[in-house]
């Protein structure tokens, strides 16, 4: 499947949490930890469970990155 995200984070996932409508996913990327956002469909249809392998995609046109004071 090819897609235009620029972004690819390979991780593991470690956590999948069901809400009543939307799941989040949290990976593990290299010890940082991102969280999705995506359907319960979506966590069904892909099989997600915790131990696997998967890819965390950022598609977006801007990036803000903002330090502490």
């Amino acid at each position: 499947m090819r897609i235009s995200a620029r972004n690819r984070l390979k991780g593991r996932i470690v956590e999948v949490k069901k809400g009543q409508t939307t799941a989040h996913v949290r990976i593990d990327v290299n010890g940082a930890i991102v969280t999705a956002s995506i359907t319960n469909e979506a966590v069904d249809d892909l099989k997600l469970a915790a131990g696997q392998t998967a890819y965390a995609i950022i598609k977006a046109s801007d990036v803000m990155v903002g330090l502490d004071d």
